[in-house]
């Protein structure tokens, strides 16, 4: 929930110079006022009207919003912001935000929200992985994180037509090539902070799975768990798991 909208509005355009993340602010600001819900092309303009600002021309609109790297396209023609969109404003604009709106999920690695009603080997994935990390099993946690970061990428390639990228005579590329691959090509749109880290998640995984003397520990998974839970939100919604 919001506290003072209408204040909070004319923030939002003192804030951001470019009407294009005027707009992005305007759909993180929808999410919070209506719970979760996506955001459209007419509201994002009643926004606009509410500061005392020109509409946006709908086609320039939708083009920008496509293009942000903090906007997530929904099916039907919403949008929604990423997961460092709202962690990124809900901080900056913190004094707006009513105090009882959210519960965060202490001891879990995702929050159930995000893999639930998915695809029932993700939802698997997501309790095992919150299972090992809650029982101190971390190196099956670290090696569980990473396959479900390789599984949602595939997902992703494949749902944006990149499928055949990644394949070889063998069926998929290894997580490696797959990562530099979406670095250095931006086949589809994660943020920068997500892009950042990809390969970070990789080698947790690696090392748990493969060095001997290794042993993953908590603080090791702790440092990634925000950007996890980004990554791994952007890549359902990238992969049209979740809509």
């Amino acid at each position: 929930m919001i506290n003072n909208s209408s204040t909070l509005i004319h923030c939002i355009c003192e804030r951001f110079s470019a009407k294009k993340d005027v707009a992005a602010a305007f759909v993180w600001l929808h999410y919070r006022l209506e719970e979760g819900q996506e955001c459209s092309t007419q509201k994002i303009n009643s926004y606009f009207e509410q500061a005392n600002l020109p509409k946006y021309n709908v086609t320039y609109l939708k083009e920008d919003l496509r293009k942000h790297r903090n906007i997530l396209s929904i099916k039907g023609g919403g949008y929604k912001p990423t997961r460092t969109l709202l962690l990124e404003l809900d901080a900056e604009f913190n004094q707006f935000l009513l105090k009882t709106e959210e519960v965060v999920c202490e001891g879990l690695i995702l929050p159930t929200s995000l893999y639930e009603n998915t695809r029932g080997y993700i939802e698997t994935l997501g309790k095992q992985i919150n299972a090992s990390y809650e029982h101190n099993i971390y190196d099956g946690c670290s090696v569980l994180m990473r396959r479900l970061l390789e599984i949602l990428l595939i997902h992703s390639y494949e749902a944006t037509g990149n499928i055949t990228v990644i394949q070889d005579g063998d069926g998929y590329k290894n997580l490696s090539v797959i990562i530099n691959d979406i670095i250095q090509h931006k086949r589809f749109s994660l943020s920068k902070e997500v892009l950042s880290v990809l390969d970070r998640f990789r080698m947790l995984g690696n090392l748990s799975a493969h060095k001997i003397q290794y042993n993953a520990k908590k603080a090791y998974i702790d440092e990634v768990i925000t950007l996890y839970r980004v990554a791994i939100e952007e890549l359902l919604y990238i992969s049209k798991i979740k809509a």
